[in-house]
């Protein structure tokens, strides 16, 4: 009796010793779905996009997020040409409106809109509007761990469901194991899960306000040999953020 006991405590230790070797690639995609999906934040981001011929274009904006990612408010501020253009994004990026300071209109884009590329980048507006998309159109599943970027990661493929209409048929995920943080995204065609799109890698990642944060984000086009750099210069999570906001008429504050 006595040493079933003592296997019983020992099984019990080896358990909560070794956690992250129970997690289903289920769990691992909540974990990070939790982390990118907080309910507010506001940052402020330097974009600086490299193109096929290898000129470089820079943009600075500031952008407000609230519900998890449903809504996404992003104003331009530099350059010149685009300062005070705003893009609203509602319902995950299904609902676009775009503002243009110089003649004060403002135009909702077409649902398609959000397969198109953000001012040019390699980061279309569905990249960047957030929301439980991990979780609500793809079904995951775990691969064997790797080691990327120099750090120890889970491995998860992410298969998109039928009745999903986003534009990738799958992602493979590289997810930090001590923080969640995926720390590199693949992305696949549409239509051909064999077609590597691009890459999306994070870097520098701090501490702030208690949510782990990478300062840098590169997003490479396998496609068109491109790529967008985009580096946070300020962040705040869980802060107040007005409903307000995230309307037709906010876009034009």
């Amino acid at each position: 009796m006595k040493k079933n006991i003592l296997l019983g405590l020992f099984i019990i230790i080896l358990s909560v010793m070794l956690p992250g070797e129970e997690l289903t690639g289920t769990d691992i995609i909540q974990k990070v779905n939790d982390l990118m999906n907080l309910d507010t934040n506001h940052a402020k981001a330097k974009m600086t996009i490299t193109t096929t011929s290898g000129s470089k274009r820079t943009f600075v904006y500031e952008s407000w997020s609230k519900n998890k990612g449903e809504k996404n408010l992003v104003r331009y501020l530099e350059p010149r040409r685009v300062k005070g253009q705003a893009t609203l994004m509602l319902n995950n990026a299904d609902d676009i409106w775009m503002y243009f300071p110089r003649t004060g209109r403002v135009r909702k884009l077409a649902t398609h809109a959000k397969k198109q590329k953000m001012q040019g980048s390699d980061f279309s507006y569905e990249d960047m509007g957030g929301g439980d998309a991990f979780i609500n159109d793809y079904s995951p599943k775990r691969l064997k761990d790797e080691k990327i970027e120099g750090n120890d990661c889970y491995k998860l493929e992410l298969i998109r469901k039928t009745e999903s209409d986003l534009s990738y048929s799958r992602l493979i995920l590289w997810v930090i194991k001590e923080n969640f943080v995926p720390v590199v995204i693949d992305y696949y065609d549409e239509d051909d899960p064999t077609r590597w799109l691009k890459r999306l890698v994070q870097n520098d990642i701090e501490i702030i306000g208690g949510i782990p944060t990478a300062r840098k984000i590169v997003m490479l086009n396998k496609s068109d040999n491109s790529q967008t750099d985009m580096e946070i210069l300020e962040v705040e999570y869980n802060i107040e953020l007005d409903d307000r906001m995230f309307t037709e008429r906010g876009l034009k504050k």
